[in-house]
């Protein structure tokens, strides 16, 4: 059965190159950033790229758009949403942990403060980049979303739990506790509920 095409057009004149890093046409690091070495210029293009590859192998999608979600930081109709990332320094919220050295932060900003998919982005991020962490060289890549969305606190919270289980465990599929005010959107939930009455199978997450 074919698909349908995005109503939002995937023509490669309205998308910045991987090259390149155009700082307009990024998000400016938020709170979760602030106080760490926030990556820039070849630093943040090399990086990027490689997220475009764990995000392809681990099918990190965007529903709306239908494409890779990395793919959102060079889209020229959203210059301001994506990720932004930074190199972990030393305090009062960084992880204290024998077994962590390099740690990198990822502010994901999307498109509107309302957006449905933020919580399943960011949890299907997290899973990419540490689950394929030989991949690159950070022992873990913490995830938030930036502060203007409307579940901020909420997804953030689900995120911070998800680390301590993962490095509890090495495992990088377990979930955070699950809340009814955090989620996609009912459709999701819904989806969601009758998965577990099924039985979960394997994500690609």
């Amino acid at each position: 059965m074919p698909s349908f095409p995005s109503p939002f057009g995937n023509d490669d004149s309205l998308f910045d190159s991987y090259d390149e890093f155009v700082p307009n046409h990024n998000p400016v690091p938020g709170r979760f950033l602030e106080g760490h070495d926030v990556l820039a210029g070849s630093d943040h293009v090399a990086f990027h790229r490689l997220t475009r590859e764990l995000f392809e192998e681990r099918t990190v999608y965007d529903m709306t758009f239908d494409y890779n979600l990395a793919r959102l930081n060079l889209d020229t109709r959203h210059k301001n949403a994506g990720f932004r990332y930074a190199v972990e320094q030393s305090g009062a919220d960084a992880i204290d942990d024998a077994d962590v050295d390099r740690v990198l932060r990822a502010e994901f900003t999307p498109t509107t403060p309302f957006c449905p998919q933020t919580h399943t982005l960011t949890i299907g991020s997290f899973r990419a980049w540490n689950g394929l962490s030989d991949r690159h060289e950070y022992d873990l890549v913490r995830v938030r979303p930036a502060p203007m969305h409307q579940q901020c606190e909420a997804i953030s919270e689900q995120l911070a739990e998800l680390e301590r289980k993962y490095l509890e465990t090495d495992d990088v599929t377990v979930d955070p506790e699950e809340s009814a005010d955090v989620g996609s959107n009912p459709m999701e939930r819904t989806m969601q509920n009758e998965t577990a009455s099924r039985g979960s199978p394997d994500t690609p997450f």
